[in-house]
């Protein structure tokens, strides 16, 4: 379906509106696949999705017609591989401003792109690359965000948040999608204009738990750390006892003491 009511030049101006779907990265990798070549800045939007995934294949749960649930096709094939991590952070970067707007204070990216309201997971980030020998042919951005839901089973419940539990009122789906769809172009303009220092600044400016000491987890033991910054492959650099450590994803693990 097109829609041209967007304020922008490309992100959003093909936009496809599912009912129901597995997971809207899926849909918008099976549209890739096919041999009819696709508009940068397709998006794909989904009122439920039933097998939502989030990085390493956790799974994303959501209420139907209650939340964002959306996937955006990009091709970054002038991002150098080694700089890979900074679509990661200019799409952090766009949803945490987007937010920001409905939600002025408090909206953080905990390392390497989940949304944060102060200590509860608001949204994740699922971004998945293709790869052409040593270049970039495309990227599925895919977005959850926890926007009209209520209430989180009992086993999520201390950890999320939503933007209706913030602000105690609905706030219109694609009112947050225009704004998140014109702050991507914001930063991938950025990111094309290869403005490292910018994207890197920005994201520590965001960035959960920068410069403040809390409590980690790596390989089976608990210890004390602060967040120096993140290096351009994507790695987390954590000031220890034992000095600077620097992790992968999903090798360290922060610990909620509350």
């Amino acid at each position: 379906m097109q829609n041209n009511t967007f304020s922008t030049l490309f992100v959003g101006q093909n936009l496809i509106k599912l009912k129901e779907v597995d997971s809207t990265n899926n849909f918008l990798k099976n549209l890739v696949s096919k041999s009819e070549p696709l508009v940068e800045g397709t998006v794909i939007m989904a009122d439920h999705q039933f097998a939502g995934r989030g990085q390493q294949e956790s799974i994303w749960q959501s209420q139907e017609g209650k939340n964002i649930s959306t996937s955006i096709y990009l091709k970054p094939s002038f991002l150098p591989l080694y700089k890979q991590f900074y679509l990661n952070i200019a799409v952090s970067l766009a949803v945490s401003e987007a937010l920001s707007c409905f939600v002025p204070q408090g909206i953080m990216v905990k390392w390497p792109n989940d949304i944060y309201y102060h200590d509860k997971k608001l949204g994740g980030i699922l971004i998945e690359n293709t790869l052409t020998g040593i270049a970039f042919k495309s990227s599925v951005i895919g977005i959850g965000l926890n926007v009209n839901q209520a209430e989180f089973s009992e086993s999520i419940s201390g950890r999320a948040t939503s933007v209706i539990q913030i602000l105690q009122r609905e706030v219109p789906l694609m009112d947050i999608m225009e704004k998140i769809f014109m702050f991507m172009e914001k930063y991938y303009l950025i990111l094309r204009a290869g403005k490292w220092v910018i994207l890197q600044n920005d994201y520590l400016a965001k960035l959960y738990n920068y410069q403040i000491p809390a409590l980690y987890k790596h390989n089976g033991e608990i210890f004390d750390g602060t967040i120096k910054g993140v290096e351009d492959n994507g790695r987390l650099k954590v000031d220890t006892k034992n000095g600077l450590k620097v992790f992968n994803f999903k090798e360290i693990e922060f610990i909620h003491t509350k």
